[in-house]
């Protein structure tokens, strides 16, 4: 189903009928990615007494399940700046739109001392060099490479994972980009003493105790997505899918349409 959008005086033209979903399923498998130091998922169905929420059990007319598990260390997760502040902000009322221009980007980041890192000057390079659009996309998805599969899975605690640094989110942010996504666990490094640079950078967060009245409050970024090697780096158009969580992020299903 074809259709045109608008974006200020600019329209394009993209096929609904044919989502490019780049979130990861959340799973009470050992097949679920995990960051953070925690367990796995826990879905499990509902026991009062006898009674077992579960059909196949033969005691349940229906399957009723508990879910436990962690936005930021389970998945695909969207976050607002309420992840990192003292305040209380909710990521259900930080984010109200839904659908943005976006730029998929693919990087290979840099060896940097025992470190992996996306550095300014390759996110300036390449967001430069790939836009198609006549305007500056609203987010920008970073495919990492390698890119392999197994992202989908990894069990990524202790692991030093590649990351964003601080002058990167930096340049992102005063380029206009409102929403950022990523397949990793986080923008920023493991360990890194708990200074976040790279979400204080992206969200114009200068402390995290008396929020500035300039802080990015209507900006994302969306940690642990995967976008397959067939998808080609370029524009199009987002639909950022998220639960009405209030809380300072939510699992998220961030779907991609390509633009004609």
């Amino acid at each position: 189903m074809k259709t045109t959008i608008q974006h200020n005086s600019n329209t394009f033209e993209v096929d609904l009928s044919k989502p490019i979903d780049i979130s990861i399923p959340l799973t009470n498998t050992d097949e679920n990615p995990i960051a953070w130091y925690l367990e796995k998922p826990v879905i499990e169905p509902v026991v009062s007494g006898d009674w077992i929420g579960k059909v196949s059990e033969g005691k349940s007319s229906t399957n009723f399940n508990n879910i436990f598990f962690n936005p930021h260390g389970h998945g695909t997760h969207t976050e607002c700046l309420g992840h990192i502040t003292k305040e209380f902000y909710s990521i259900n009322q930080s984010l109200k739109q839904f659908f943005f221009l976006a730029e998929l980007v693919s990087v290979v980041p840099e060896m940097m001392g025992e470190d992996l890192v996306i550095t300014r000057n390759q996110i300036k390079n390449i967001l430069g060099a790939s836009t198609s659009l006549s305007v500056t996309p609203e987010a920008i998805i970073i495919r990492t490479l390698p890119n392999f599969k197994i992202k989908k899975s990894l069990k990524y605690s202790n692991t030093n994972p590649p990351y964003l640094a601080e002058d990167a989110a930096h340049f992102i942010r005063e380029s206009g980009i409102k929403h950022l996504l990523i397949d990793l666990p986080s923008v920023d490094k493991e360990h890194d003493e708990g200074k976040l640079l790279a979400h204080k950078a992206f969200w114009k967060v200068k402390d995290v105790n008396d929020l500035n009245p300039d802080a990015r409050l209507a900006c994302t970024i969306t940690e642990m997505i995967f976008v397959p090697d067939e998808i080609e780096d370029g524009s199009y158009l987002l639909n950022l899918q998220i639960a009405s969580f209030e809380n300072d992020a939510s699992p998220s299903k961030p779907v991609l349409y390509s633009i004609l």
